[in-house]
């Protein structure tokens, strides 16, 4: 009997590391062999170059989902982030490309702190907070230019989204860096574990005093600056500001974190998982798409993955 559940142990512990990694593994080899052009060179760059925005978005939702939270707003963030950057950065300003990406930066960090206020300080649940900026956002950006696109970019502006230094896009340079920060954020420094203690349990996090509500409102601030700079990413990547820009993409964000193996329950998590998740979210867009697979029944591929992935949290939860 003791065999057995030490055996069962093993299995779950099994799963709950590298069972990401299984399913990544599993994934390429599938579209490697039903798309010959899928591991080339020029399908890999774009891959790469594609899966940055969400990429992103992950990241700071992975600092949300770890203390207990959830922001359904990013992907309008997204939206507003880059509409209000393009309006600086058309040519006709005149204005240099770096203010554009400050106004793109400015406005994702101002949204996230709502977010944070809201939700840490106004005792709004994160859901219904998050669930009335993602509305609130969308309707600020069709509003500021009456939802029509915004062209003319500047070159410079655009090199931030389609650019290279050699063979590497610029975006996915900018993630790297993105990431080691973020890794000795969360690992190495004080902040980082205040985060995990406050997901994990808030009451003994506050009585052993730390700043719960300053560590939440924290983490919606970064989740805002992230969806800021995948709104520069993707309006210099389509060369237009979009009213619509960033519709939708809160679900990639979310469906990474989790599958990354962050609990949504908060305190239990890695980031190391979540660049997994976002690299099959982005696996799965580019080879769904090179199979010609309705953008429909992608949205019920990962609607599934979400609600696979919470599962499999819950089964290997208790090990």
């Amino acid at each position: 009997m003791e065999k057995t559940e030490k055996k069962a142990f093993h299995i779950k512990d099994f799963i709950a590391h590298y069972g990401v990694i299984i399913g990544l593994i599993l994934i390429i080899a599938y579209f490697s062999i039903m798309r010959t052009k899928f591991l080339t060179m020029d399908n890999m760059v774009n891959m790469f170059r594609q899966m940055t925005i969400n990429g992103m978005l992950a990241i700071g939702m992975t600092f949300v989902v770890l203390t207990g939270g959830i922001d359904l707003s990013v992907g309008s963030i997204v939206g507003a982030s880059g509409m209000f950057s393009a309006l600086i950065a058309r040519t006709e300003t005149g204005c240099p490309w770096y203010l554009a990406v400050l106004v793109g930066l400015g406005i994702g960090l101002l949204l996230g702190a709502v977010n944070g206020i809201a939700v840490a300080y106004l005792k709004i649940p994160a859901f219904i907070a998050t669930l009335a900026m993602l509305s609130i956002a969308r309707g600020i950006t069709y509003m500021a230019t009456d939802a029509k696109p915004v062209p003319g970019l500047s070159e410079t502006f655009l090199k931030i989204g389609s650019g290279n230094i050699g063979i590497i896009p610029i975006p996915v340079i900018v993630l790297a860096v993105v990431l080691v920060i973020c890794f000795v954020v969360l690992y190495k420094t004080r902040y980082g574990r205040y985060v995990f203690a406050t997901g994990g349990n808030p009451v003994s996090a506050r009585v052993s005093g730390i700043n719960v509500k300053l560590i939440t409102c924290s983490v919606y601030i970064i989740s805002g600056v992230m969806a800021g700079v995948a709104g520069l990413i993707l309006t210099s990547r389509v060369t237009s500001g979009l009213a619509a820009g960033g519709d939708g993409y809160e679900v990639d964000a979310i469906a990474a974190a989790v599958i990354g193996g962050n609990s949504l329950s908060g305190g239990r998590g890695r980031l190391w998982g979540t660049i997994v998740g976002f690299v099959i979210m982005g696996v799965m867009n580019n080879g769904l798409d090179m199979m010609a697979v309705s953008s429909y029944w992608q949205l019920v591929i990962k609607g599934l993955i979400i609600s696979g992935a919470v599962m499999l949290d819950s089964l290997t939860k208790d090990k």
